[in-house]
Order: structure tokens, then C-alpha cells, then sequence
């Protein structure tokens, strides 16, 4: 239902990125925690989510790297075929980004809204709903939410029929990220490969909007 009403804020509101942050952050952050705070038992499970291990720290760090040279190649085989005209026009009609200020929404895309969707879509979404559910569920039901989230995001910049392919890949991401998460049951492995793959999103960006 988060999903869907962030999303829908995204589509039909369109508030400007700063504006949207605080919007974020109350609901990707503050109703889980209620959540948390309310339940003890579940207070347990949150300070779980947190505990670092170093088992598969590097794994990740590598699939990180793996996957922002993965986005990367296929922006550049791709920048022919698709039209990413939109993506630039859009973000900066749409929410006010610009090469003047795409900088620090970089950094903030890169660790704090990272951080923000983790914590959302596989530390509550699936770590802690996983408890309460079917394991099967929990991984339909985080990745669905995860791309859900994302079409509001989305719709303008790209054709229906790349919109969707998006989609998909966004799915299965969140079902590698749950898998990611699901050995030490913290959200730090899927942090550090989501991490790499918005500092490459970020690199796409930095391109279009022709700085670098």
C-alpha cells in the first residue's frame, strides 16, 4: 500500500526530488519504526537487521562492481537503440534535477535513498515479513512492491515496452537483493550491490546531463 501511494505521488502529484525526500523518509522510515516500536518482539528483528557480519562483505562488494559495470555496458550498447532523451527532460521538469544540483542528489541517491529502500523493501519488507509469512510470499511480495514503487518514477522517461522490461529487471533484482540478505538475515549485502548499482544509474546521469 506504501508502495503504491508513494508511487502514485511520484505519477500525479510530481513533487519536486527535495520535496519528495521528507515524503520518503516518513515512509520508508519512520512507519516501520512505529512498527518496530510498538511491537517488542519485532524490536528483536530490528536490531537484527543491523548486525554486521562480515560473511559475504566481499561477495557483495564484487557483485557490486560486477553489477555497475553491467549498467554501464548496457547504457553504452543501448544509447543508440533507446531514446534517453526523456530522462533528462523529465527529471528536471518533473523534479526539479539539473546538472547544476544533480550532484547532491547523486549523493543522497547513492547512500541515503539506498539506505532508505533497504531498510524498506528488504529489512521490513521481507527479513522481518518473512517471519510472519511463507518464505515464498515474502520474496513475490518485496520484489513486487520494489518495482510497484519505481513506476511512478519511471513513466514518462521511457516507451511501454521498455517500461516494462525495467519492471522485470527491478523484480528480479529484488528477489537477488532478498536472496543477498536472506544468509545473515541484515540488510548490509543488498546495501553495498544497490549502492554500485545507483553510483552507475549516477554515472548515466553525470553523462546525460553532460558533465562528465
Amino acid at each position: 500500500m506504501i508502495s503504491v501511494l508513494v508511487s502514485l505521488i511520484d505519477a500525479v502529484v510530481q513533487p519536486g526530488y527535495f520535496v519528495k525526500i521528507p515524503i520518503k523518509i516518513l515512509f520508508f522510515l519512520v512507519f516501520p519504526m512505529i512498527f518496530f516500536l510498538v511491537n517488542r518482539e519485532a524490536l528483536k528483528e530490528f536490531k537484527q537487521l543491523f548486525l554486521f557480519k562480515k560473511d559475504g562483505l566481499l561477495k557483495s562488494l564484487l557483485l557490486g562492481v560486477g553489477v555497475y559495470t553491467v549498467i554501464l555496458l548496457g547504457y553504452f550498447l543501448t544509447r543508440n537503440i533507446i531514446d534517453f532523451s526523456n530522462v533528462t527532460s523529465n527529471l528536471t521538469e518533473g523534479m526539479g534535477i539539473t546538472a547544476n544540483n544533480f550532484i547532491y542528489v547523486s549523493l543522497y541517491i547513492s547512500f541515503m535513498n539506498s539506505f532508505l529502500e533497504e531498510f524498506f523493501f528488504r529489512g521490513y519488507g521481507f527479513i522481518t515479513l518473512k517471519k510472519y509469512t511463507s518464505r515464498k510470499f515474502a520474496y513475490i511480495f518485496s520484489s513486487s512492491i520494489f518495482a510497484i514503487y519505481h513506476v511512478g518514477m519511471l513513466m514518462g522517461m521511457f516507451h511501454i515496452g521498455v517500461l516494462l522490461l525495467l519492471l522485470l529487471g527491478l523484480i528480479v533484482g529484488g528477489c537477488i537483493f532478498n536472496f543477498l540478505n536472506e544468509a545473515n538475515d541484515n540488510i548490509y549485502s543488498s546495501w553495498f550491490v544497490h549502492m554500485f548499482a545507483n553510483f552507475a544509474i549516477n554515472t548515466v546521469g553525470f553523462i546525460l546531463f553532460g558533465i562528465l
